[in-house]
């Protein structure tokens, strides 16, 4: 194995690319800034920023948060989330905030997030892949004619199905008012929900404070009186294998036009 190794300061000038990219994202179309552009940027974007973030997530019928969006995360048109529109001067007034993907040719008008089934995509009822739809508003199947629109009955790790779930864009103090985790203000670009490290994990797994305000709060409201964490999860395990067993005995879900 060939072993890197980087000239007197080169460990400091990768450590300032890094935080480069993370505050840039793709704002800069693929050319590096000048140093003279990079500031003008900071100056420009990061108080709109710090102002007006918006906090992504992909939310059960319970109002858990099973899982926040981050830079990385994929949406249904297969573009990450910091190829979509994230920041804004003015946050808009209207709900749901549509953040729009800004990859040239794609037909996604508001970031929606997807779940994956492992490393794959969930299927359809149509049998195809969510990736084989198409990202316009329809949702239609590209492989097939008999599809009326992206619908799966795949069940997320909370027992709830994926088409019960909503993405969901709002601001700080939405959030604040909801009790939801806002972690601290950072300049870094197309952050979403990310608030702390486990904010990577699935939304029943969070148990820790991770942020301002905790999300123990959401996993304390499920449970029941005298139940400690481990009975919990495993009774949480158990009703998601018996609706895994229902959704296949009963062979689709009830009819639903949004994708999920």
């Amino acid at each position: 194995m060939e072993r890197l190794t980087l000239p007197s300061g080169g460990a400091a000038a990768v450590d300032e690319y890094l935080e480069y990219r993370r505050i840039v994202g793709e704002d800069d179309g693929g050319k590096l800034f000048t140093p003279e552009e990079y500031e003008e940027y900071k100056k420009r974007v990061l108080p709109m920023r710090l102002q007006n973030r918006l906090f992504v997530s992909w939310r059960s019928p319970t109002g858990m948060d099973c899982k926040l969006v981050g830079p990385e995360t994929l949406c249904f048109c297969t573009h990450r989330y910091k190829q979509h529109k994230t920041d804004f001067e003015t946050i808009p007034q209207q709900r749901p905030i549509s953040l729009p993907c800004r990859v040239s040719g794609c037909g996604c008008r508001a970031y929606l997030y997807v779940p994956l089934n492992g490393a794959q995509p969930i299927r359809c009822r149509c049998k195809h892949f969510a990736d084989q739809h198409s990202a316009a508003p329809g949702f239609l199947c590209n492989a097939c004619s008999k599809c009326s629109g992206f619908h799966s009955c795949f069940t997320c790790a909370c027992g709830q199905p994926a088409y019960a779930h909503d993405t969901v864009v709002e601001t700080k103090q939405e959030r604040l008012a909801q009790g939801k985790p806002v972690g601290q203000d950072v300049p870094y670009a197309a952050m979403g929900g990310l608030t702390g490290f486990s904010s990577l994990a699935e939304g029943y797994m969070r148990l820790d404070d991770s942020g301002i305000v905790g999300t123990s709060s959401q996993v304390s409201s499920l449970k029941r009186p005298e139940e400690d964490d481990m009975a919990f999860f495993e009774r949480r395990y158990q009703e998601r294998i018996k609706m895994e067993k229902v959704a296949k005995q009963k062979g689709k879900a009830p009819s639903n036009t949004k994708p999920s």
